[in-house]
């Protein structure tokens, strides 16, 4: 029987020829809290070790994490990895080239969700996550006598809700880019973690196909409303300072035909998806520990995108903020004034103990919207240790403006499974 979580060993060495190593940091779970982007909070330490040797490898401690020595650049602050660019909101989103990667951006992910269902209503839910981290900044020159020598490490998440049966599978990969294990370009669109992948077809229709061992996903999506930027023409914020900040745009409806496979049994689904990119490289305040995310979508067309930042103090940060999302795809920015998020519910982790909410109501002021909303079940915890927090399908029911709705999405809880120590 296939194990529910899976990954693949790794040991926590390596070296970058030619270029000289400088001890940055030592690494706890509290202060990769602390880092931004936080879907990648607790992916930094495995990514940072991940750049593997075009020769034989020199063990490092493995509570440190070592990076070039560079120099800063005028668009650097204190609070960020010099050689790096902040995501300050200068610069303007364009289309196909921001598709593709960002080098010049410290983290970065193309991150694609989805709720499917069979004719005879079996559901299921879905997650494909392919993260870039660079460890190299632009301003340093690498070795060019080997395809190993690379500035940035991929990794990914695949993990599938068999929502009928209440089983989750989970499965996560890593990866430097050469050569051609892993990448990302935007015209033509392909972004892909060895086959791991999608890929653009017809323009507005992609291919995203993901396998590991007896579990299997293969989806056509096509774009139904476009391409929809957060925040300030998709320059989001998520603290007080300016380059507390990505760039963040999503395709809100994508729709979904294919198929699932399970332990052999192939189910034939369609469905939507829901694809987010975001790039940046500051960090978030201080006090900040966690993070609350939702991509609604509601059966008449809409859409509903929010996130809210918690405080060690327990408060809401106020870089909360969210947008939604008209049915012929006109967006209205949302503040955290424009809406609340109430928790209905808890659920207890039984692999990590840790505490997630489980059940919502949310209320937003204009237009006038009341949502329940509760996962499809209640495990969908993604734990590669140190790798931990809860991704899962969800529905939801309510009205606006005095009109029934209901519908599917996806939410991300981070940050609730305690101050672990990182190994």
């Amino acid at each position: 029987m296939l194990e529910h979580y899976q990954s693949r060993s790794f040991n926590i060495s390596w070296v970058l020829p030619n270029v000289r190593l400088k001890r940055i940091f030592a690494l706890t779970y509290n202060v990769v809290m602390n880092v931004f982007p936080i879907r990648l909070l607790f992916l930094l330490l495995l990514t940072s070790i991940l750049l593997l040797p075009s020769c034989a490898p020199v063990t490092i401690p493995s509570a440190e994490i070592q990076v070039p020595t560079v120099t800063a650049t005028p668009t650097v602050t204190s609070t960020m990895q010099p050689g790096f660019v902040a995501a300050d909101g200068s610069r303007p989103l364009t289309f196909p080239a921001d598709f593709g990667a960002h080098p010049d951006f410290r983290t970065e992910w193309w991150y694609y969700t989805g709720n499917l269902q069979t004719l005879e209503g079996r559901r299921f839910g879905f997650e494909l996550t392919i993260f870039r981290v660079g460890l190299v900044p632009p301003t340093v020159e690498l070795p060019n006598d080997s395809d190993w020598s690379s500035r940035d490490v991929y990794f990914a998440h695949f993990a599938i809700s068999d929502i009928d049966s209440n089983q989750f599978y989970a499965f996560q990969r890593y990866s430097r880019p050469g050569p051609g294990l892993a990448g990302a370009q935007a015209d033509p669109y392909h972004i892909w973690l060895e086959d791991w992948t999608i890929t653009e077809l017809p323009l507005g229709v992609y291919q995203l196909q993901a396998e590991q061992g007896e579990i299997m996903l293969d989806l056509t999506l096509t774009d139904e409303m476009g391409i929809v930027l957060h925040g300030e023409n998709g320059y989001s914020r998520k603290g007080k300072n300016i380059t507390n900040a990505s760039y963040y745009y999503s395709q809100p409806r994508l729709r979904a035909d294919g198929t699932v496979q399970l332990n052999g049994v192939l189910y034939s689904v369609s469905g939507l998806a829901w694809k987010d990119h975001e790039f940046s490289t500051g960090v978030l305040d201080e006090n900040q520990i966690g993070w609350d995310w939702f991509s609604l979508q509601f059966e008449d067309g809409p859409a509903l995108m929010l996130f809210q930042l918690r405080e060690r103090s327990g408060r809401i940060s106020e870089s909360a903020s969210g947008t939604f999302i008209s049915a012929d795809g006109t967006s209205q920015p949302l503040r955290k004034s424009d809406f609340e998020i109430t928790v209905l519910d808890k659920w207890s982790s039984p692999h990590t103990l840790g505490i997630y909410p489980s059940s919502w109501e949310i209320r937003i002021h204009k237009p006038d919207c009341l949502l329940e909303v509760k996962p499809w079940m209640a495990d969908q915890e993604i734990n590669f240790p140190p790798i931990t927090y809860w991704e899962g399908a969800v529905h939801f029911e309510g009205n606006c403006n005095g009109v029934p709705v209901q519908g599917n999405g996806y939410i991300e809880l981070t940050g609730y499974t305690g101050n672990l120590p990182l190994p």
